[in-house]
């Protein structure tokens, strides 16, 4: 019924947990989730969730946070996405929230790591899965330099993750092709302005994520996040948009399909 499309079983936290959070998200009806990458590091064991249970699949990407890390040329992210049940690219980005000393022009190398991620993306046709905070006017200039023209043969396509930008952001990015995605996030009192933009984005274009183990929603907020919480962000949604649960999970388990065909195959 429900599908979680960002979430981190790879981190320790959640994978010593595994076998009951399995058992979670069956009796919260989580039929599916995307495990995703965030090193080169860490793939292998991300990829072996996606092969070793037929309703996981996986992504390949460094996240723009991850320094000190093993820097992704294309044939790496080439390499990888042609592995079963790889079907995204990501998580990558833009992250200028925790600069400290630096300048926005000192993080051109995760610009050039984000160029990099979206030529993958290009040349193996899955979705990119994009991270932006603090950074959503360089995202979309980069993805508009070089995602190729909307609605053209070969266009980078995919997801703003856990969504907290501007109306006008979530315009832009739907206007590029991309589709949306909701998080804990939208159940927390401080997000007003959040859930103004639910009610904007329409349904077909909309997807709904944990990011566990982080952003645990409402009542569950501070506590560790898994996939199985993933139907009280669409309960949110349902509320915001004035349709039915069971219209939200219909609705944002197409759209993955739909974005990730991948899962289809």
């Amino acid at each position: 019924m429900f599908t979680d499309s960002h979430c981190h079983l790879s981190f320790p936290e959640l994978q010593a947990q595994l076998p009951q959070i399995r058992r979670a998200m069956q009796d919260a009806q989580v039929d599916r989730a995307l495990c995703i990458c965030t090193t080169l590091e860490e793939f292998a064991s991300v990829h072996a969730l996606a092969t070793s249970y037929d309703n996981f699949w996986s992504t390949v990407g460094v996240h723009p946070d991850n320094e000190d890390v093993q820097e992704p040329s294309l044939d790496d992210l080439l390499e990888r996405a042609r592995l079963p049940k790889v079907v995204g690219i990501g998580e990558t980005g833009l992250d200028y929230y925790r600069l400290g000393e630096r300048s926005v022009a000192d993080m051109e190398w995760q610009r050039e790591r984000f160029r990099v991620h979206i030529r993958a993306a290009r040349q193996t046709g899955k979705p990119l899965v994009i991270h932006t905070r603090s950074a959503s006017e360089d995202t979309l200039a980069i993805l508009k330099e070089e995602g190729g023209e909307a609605g053209t043969a070969g266009q980078a396509t995919g997801v703003f993750h856990c969504f907290t930008e501007t109306q006008a952001v979530a315009r832009a990015a739907l206007d590029l092709g991309f589709y949306i995605s909701f998080s804990g996030i939208l159940t927390f009192k401080s997000a007003a302005d959040l859930r103004e933009v639910a009610r904007f984005v329409p349904l077909d274009r909309m997807l709904i994520e944990t990011d566990s183990p982080y952003l645990a929603p409402m009542p569950h907020r501070g506590k560790t996040n898994n996939p199985s919480y993933v139907p009280l962000v669409a309960r949110q949604i349902a509320d915001l948009q004035q349709q039915s649960l069971e219209t939200i999970a219909e609705a944002t388990s197409r759209n993955f399909e739909r974005l990730f065909t991948g899962v289809l195959a």
